[in-house]
């Protein structure tokens, strides 16, 4: 499956305030099932909320960079994917990671 790209800084500076949202979204649905019963967040939570907290922090203080390399998160993305609603999202943002904005070739 060929994953599509972020065309613009813009488009891509959204994606991850919505992983960031989405993401927040999961962990409150977590809490409110934990009050139901003596569960504990899913491993994954923590490790998911950093990767995604470092993509956008570096975003908002300007030292963010693409690269070659998977972001922090894909490695809990790869392990724990069927539990996380926004897995789709969070492969976008790393595939824009790693290869760059999608530039259609007429803009060139």
């Amino acid at each position: 499956m060929s994953l599509r790209r972020a065309r613009t800084a813009e488009e891509y500076a959204d994606w991850v305030k919505n992983a960031l949202f989405e993401f927040e979204d999961l962990k409150n649905c977590l809490m409110y099932d934990a009050e139901d019963e003596l569960a504990r967040f899913p491993a994954y939570i923590e490790p998911l909320e950093e990767g995604i907290r470092q993509v956008y922090d570096a975003m908002c203080n300007g030292s963010y960079r693409f690269g070659r390399e998977d972001l922090l998160f894909m490695d809990v993305l790869r392990r724990f994917e069927h539990e996380i609603p926004f897995h789709t999202l969070l492969k976008q943002i790393n595939e824009t990671h790693r290869k760059g904005l999608e530039v259609d070739e007429e803009d060139l």
